[in-house]
């Protein structure tokens, strides 16, 4: 089935918390869907959906549901890391398009910033995933598993680690206009380069930054979306994938954008060339140089070029990216972002970005999440949309 302007993105939220306690996990994703059902202008007894992912405690979203008072007729707690929360976009279109519900509430909220500080985690039961006793005894961390991706680009491209500095450079022209943003300051290339490197050839300003907060989206069917007196956002297409190290046969040199970004663009029945403006999960800089090739913005092997040009700066490139400051620099709640993502896309395509970065005639957006780890398993997410009376 075709979700093609059969839902509407009615409401968005992102929570102002970057640091600090005293909020409960429970608490934030009250806190962002009354921020996204205001936004919309409707009313929680309004829902009859709730999307979530592993960030909500207890089991899924059930509890979260209860705690928030929800009357619902459908429910849905995939977990795909960070590209969860893009991925249900295109679950609740696909949903409100099949007249299972008329009014889906997405959220995400997290304080991995305030838990580290106390020392304190929650590991989720079950057991242990299948991979786990392949891989445990190696000890690998998120940022190996990222670094490794960067070396092996490197080594079949000729990519260098001035190229990937740029990607970080563009989140922070952009984070200096986001009052809200955790890191504010303008950097340079030699500023992320004599950084300290952490996992080589990644610096610490080729990660992105740890925040508390959250998002919430709320998607409509179109004779709602007529009723409210607020910009009627589309879904024009949307695509979903994971990719894994398919029994040892690894290539590191491309993500599930190549697939999910595919379906998206199909069914949205534009290309690369005809969008705007693109939100791209940047969890460190070469995430967004893999997908940006892999979503067509560019051939395989040129990504380094590509945002070394500076593209990825608004007023200045061909595709000005995560004009908030993106995970970079502005935010990533819960250890995963991919909600953001939608949010300052449909603030573009609004044309409710700040001023100083909004892309203009910005008509046409993406929004892309990345899930898991770029070295070995993960999930890709792309939605693209449109403002239908832009």
């Amino acid at each position: 089935m075709s979700i093609k302007g059969k839902a509407y993105i009615a409401g968005i939220y992102e929570h102002p918390l970057r640091e600090g306690t005293g909020k409960t996990v429970p608490q934030l994703h009250a806190e962002v869907a009354k921020g996204a059902l205001e936004d919309a202008g409707l009313h929680k007894n309004d829902i009859d959906a709730y999307y979530c992912a592993g960030d909500v405690p207890g089991m899924g979203g059930i509890n979260q549901a209860e705690y928030m008072g929800l009357k619902l007729r459908q429910i849905d707690s995939t977990e795909t890391g960070g590209s969860s929360y893009v991925l249900h976009v295109r679950h609740a279109a696909q949903a409100i398009a099949a007249g299972h519900c008329k009014v889906a509430l997405i959220t995400l909220a997290g304080r991995p910033r305030a838990d580290a500080k106390e020392n304190y985690s929650v590991r989720p039961g079950g057991g242990a995933p299948a991979d786990y006793g392949f891989e445990a005894p190696f000890r690998p961390s998120i940022v190996n598993m990222y670094a490794m991706v960067a070396k092996r680009h490197m080594h079949e491209f000729g990519t260098t680690s001035a190229q990937l500095a740029w990607v970080k450079v563009a989140a922070s022209h952009h984070a200096q206009h986001n009052p809200h943003a955790l890191l504010r300051d303008v950097v340079t290339v030699e500023d992320v380069l004599n950084s300290p490197v952490v996992s080589d050839p990644l610096h610490r300003l080729d990660c992105c930054v740890m925040t508390d907060g959250g998002g919430a989206i709320i998607m409509v069917a179109p004779e709602i979306a007529k009723s409210l007196k607020r910009p009627r956002i589309r879904v024009l297409g949307a695509g979903e994938a994971p990719k894994h190290l398919n029994g040892g046969k690894v290539d590191l040199t491309y993500s599930g954008a190549i697939w999910s970004g595919a379906d998206a663009f199909a069914e949205a029945g534009v290309k690369p060339s005809d969008i705007k403006y693109a939100s791209i999960y940047d969890s460190f800089t070469i995430t967004v140089v893999v997908t940006l090739e892999d979503l067509g913005f560019c051939a395989k092997g040129k990504g380094g070029a590509f945002v070394a040009d500076g593209n990825l700066i608004s007023g200045v490139g061909k595709l000005p990216f995560n004009t908030d400051g993106g995970g970079l620099c502005n935010n990533h709640p819960s250890d995963r972002g991919g909600i953001t993502k939608v949010i300052e896309a449909v603030r573009q395509v609004r044309g409710e970005a700040h001023p100083k970065v909004q892309v203009p005639n910005c008509n046409l957006v993406l929004a892309h999440g990345t899930g898991g780890l770029l070295g070995s398993r993960m999930g890709s997410a792309t939605v693209i949309m449109d403002r239908e009376d832009a």
